[in-house]
């Protein structure tokens, strides 16, 4: 029998890891893929205002979808919601309602700043508070299976991340440049109309990009009733590694919380715009708006559905926000360049985005290297 190198069994190990990062990484690129693609079906609807259709949809990814997916993953996800502490429960709930503001509050800070200004600004503070805070809460509150920021600036795969979320608002600040310099081109007036309001903009852009960032806290926060799911499923499947789907009871929760800020503000604009009647408008086709309403809606959850599967692989949380937010951030730029948003701008302002776009997935090719080295 011929013996094995000393070394073989350490290149397996590290080549499964690898293959780990490279699935976590594939499953985030999925989920950024339906977030930066959800608003699609939506352009199909007709007849209907914004709040009406934005509130059906919601539906379906805040309070029908959730559920479904947990049920269909994890069958005993009401027990495990039902006996976690309530102050767990809370924690999830509200970070979710201050997601759900943080979204409410992106569309005044483009209103105030214009479309590429404000969202990199939003989009990049997102990504930032979004991966760094949890990391720094461990820092001071160590929790086994938690990478602390101490442990992020002190090791090679942390000091990896790290860059790659530099590169990252590196990337997102060249795509807002470009933005910047389209809308000049093209004579958009989204910031240069009466509403631009810099110092205004500026505050709501940062108290959007903080609040968006709520959702990963809602995730760290509910993070018990995923061990609970977790634990179960490994416990009947020993040495199979995680379970891909525990995440899924969290965001029964965590949507929660971003339902009831959506559906309040939703109904008041029905009220005021007067629009309760576009549910039943007989002049609208119905059957269409509904249905690409939902499926909108589901396309949206699809991105967390995959966010969870993806840090399942990589087990870091703020490898996997950076991850989401730059794949989102990628592939609605992509989708500008498809369906022509960027037709007539020079030839600088084409380079520029695309400058921007491979930024970004340099970014990307490196938190998920640094993951490798985990």
């Amino acid at each position: 029998m011929t013996a094995h190198p000393p070394f073989l069994p350490i290149f397996i190990f590290n080549k499964r890891l690898t293959m780990q990062a490279i699935l976590g990484v594939l499953f985030h690129f999925i989920g950024g893929f339906a977030s930066g693609s959800f608003y699609m079906p939506y352009k199909k609807v007709k007849g209907w205002n914004w709040e009406s259709y934005w509130i059906v949809g919601g539906l379906f990814s805040w309070l029908i979808v959730p559920p479904l997916a947990a049920y269909l993953t994890i069958p005993n996800f009401v027990e495990i919601i039902k006996g976690t502490d309530a102050t767990v429960i809370g924690y999830t709930y509200l970070f979710g309602l201050l997601w759900g503001i943080g979204g409410l509050t992106y569309g005044l800070g483009v209103r105030y700043l214009g479309v590429s200004l404000g969202s990199s600004i939003i989009l990049g503070l997102c990504m930032v508070f979004g991966s760094l805070i949890p990391s720094i809460y461990y820092n001071f509150v160590p929790t086994e299976g938690k990478d602390s920021f101490s442990l992020l600036i002190n090791t090679g795969w942390g000091k990896t991340v790290l860059f790659g979320l530099l590169i990252g608002i590196l990337g997102i600040i060249i795509s807002g440049k470009a933005g910047m310099m389209k809308e000049k081109e093209l004579g958009s007036k989204d910031a240069s109309n009466s509403e631009y309001k810099f110092g205004l903009g500026i505050l709501v852009s940062v108290v959007s990009g903080v609040l968006s960032a709520c959702f990963n806290f809602g995730l760290e926060a509910g993070k018990p009733m995923a061990n609970v799911a977790n634990e179960l499923w490994m416990n009947a499947h020993p040495n199979e590694g995680n379970f891909l789907y525990q995440n899924n009871v969290v965001y029964v929760v965590v949507l929660w919380g971003g339902l009831t800020t959506n559906f309040i503000w939703c109904m008041i604009l029905n009220a005021r715009n007067k629009s309760f009647g576009d549910y039943t408008k007989s002049s609208t086709p119905l059957l269409k708006n509904y249905i690409f309403s939902a499926l909108a809606g589901t396309t949206w959850f699809l991105q967390f559905f995959f966010y969870g599967m993806g840090e399942s692989k990589l087990g870091n949380g703020a490898s996997s926000w950076i991850l989401h937010m730059s794949f989102i951030i990628l592939i609605a730029n992509l989708w500008g360049l498809v369906l022509k948003e960027w037709k007539g701008v020079s030839k600088k302002t084409t380079q520029t985005i695309i400058l921007g776009i491979a930024v970004i997935i340099a970014s990307v090719l490196i938190v998920g290297y640094g993951n490798s080295l985990k």
